[in-house]
């Protein structure tokens, strides 16, 4: 709740700063009529209704989780920067539109000081509401924060191009309006298409943070009797809402309560630290034996295929003379046929055990 109020008070800043200066440079505009202020003030009008969809989306994000929705809604706040990008994509096209426009007809602006003051004034501004925004983006993982902080930035470094536009009017006397308006709207759109990339990918699933997933293997690997962590899977409900899966190797001869003992303290300890709900799976794993000497000569068959990233979840039973064991390859590669070169070639060498391979994915580090 506390990240909730934090997001909407940082959005609500935004606003006013950028009502401020809508009726600053619309009215700097106009007098001057100069177009590329026009859609400075265009570009922030449209800030503060994508700070306004921030503040909607967020709250409706911070719902309680329901039988439909049974993982919350976080994920509101990955449509939020849809729709802000969307909105970012459409004034940069219809800025483009206008900027054209008026480079045919190529009519001359009129500056003074005022009006060079109150360009320097928002780019001030939209520098300090870009910090602000992405600092607080960062800090409160929200990607449509951190949307806007990048899109006040670029405001920022386009009222630049206003203020140069200016200074060559005032100085030579040569109007240059229409080209810095064409200027401008490309990097709108530029940022727009950015924005519906990163959000899209959000949307659609990246790989997990490195940082974050290395964190957590080496905490699951702290604990007596564990061996080895893998199939570390992670997935995003929301910002602050991540559930996700692992596997453990522990020994074979553990008996089922201190593997329940386990599995429990490590899902809290995990929760408790890094908040996030883990589920945990098991992989018995036995040395020495058969299982040293057949793992040997499986670790020696795959050095003759590139792609291959690990072996996991490897075990021997003698008495159902069966081995498994997962493969990790490559995305890059031809996993399938990767996967079946290796079993038929290690079938091949041990005819008396049953092989059950799996192809695993490459989900984290």
């Amino acid at each position: 709740m506390d990240r909730t109020r934090k997001i909407i008070r940082t959005s609500i800043v935004g606003i006013i700063v950028n009502i401020v200066l809508v009726g600053f440079k619309a009215f700097v505009g106009l007098v001057s009529g100069s177009v590329a202020v026009i859609l400075d003030a265009v570009n922030n009008l449209s800030d503060v209704l994508s700070s306004t969809i921030t503040i909607i989306g967020t709250k409706l994000s911070a719902k309680a989780p329901d039988k439909k929705h049974p993982y919350g809604h976080g994920r509101v706040e990955y449509i939020t920067s849809a729709i802000i990008s969307a909105i970012v994509l459409v004034t940069g096209v219809l800025s483009l539109k206008e900027s054209i426009e008026k480079t045919i007809t190529w009519q001359k602006a009129e500056y003074n000081a005022v009006s060079i003051i109150i360009i320097v004034g928002g780019i001030m501004a939209k520098i300090a509401v870009g910090i602000y925004f992405k600092k607080m983006g960062k800090t409160l993982t929200s990607g449509a924060l951190t949307a806007s902080g990048t899109d006040a930035l670029s405001d920022a470094m386009l009222s630049g191009g206003t203020l140069l536009s200016a200074l060559i009017s005032l100085i030579w006397g040569v109007s240059t309006e229409g080209v810095i308006g064409i200027v401008i709207s490309l990097f709108i759109i530029k940022t727009g298409i950015e924005i519906i990339k990163e959000t899209f990918d959000s949307i659609i699933g990246t790989r997990a943070d490195k940082e974050l997933t290395e964190k957590l293997k080496e905490k699951l690997c702290s604990y007596e009797n564990v061996n080895g962590c893998y199939d570390l899977a992670l997935h995003n409900y929301g910002p602050n809402q991540i559930i996700g899966s692992a596997h453990i190797e522990v020994p074979d001869d553990m008996q089922a309560k201190e593997i329940h003992k386990l599995t429990r303290k490590i899902s809290a300890d995990i929760y408790v630290e890094f908040g996030i709900i883990l589920t945990i799976g098991i992989y018995a794993t036995n040395d020495g034996g058969s299982a040293e000497i057949i793992r040997a000569d499986l670790d020696e068959i795959i050095k003759d295929y590139g792609g291959v990233l690990q072996i996991h979840g490897f075990y021997v039973d003698e008495e159902q003379k069966s081995v498994t064991f997962d493969l990790v390859i490559d995305f890059k590669a031809d996993g399938q046929d990767i996967c079946e070169k290796i079993t038929n070639r290690i079938k091949e060498k041990y005819k008396e055990y049953t092989f059950h391979v799996v192809l695993d994915s490459d989900y984290s580090d």
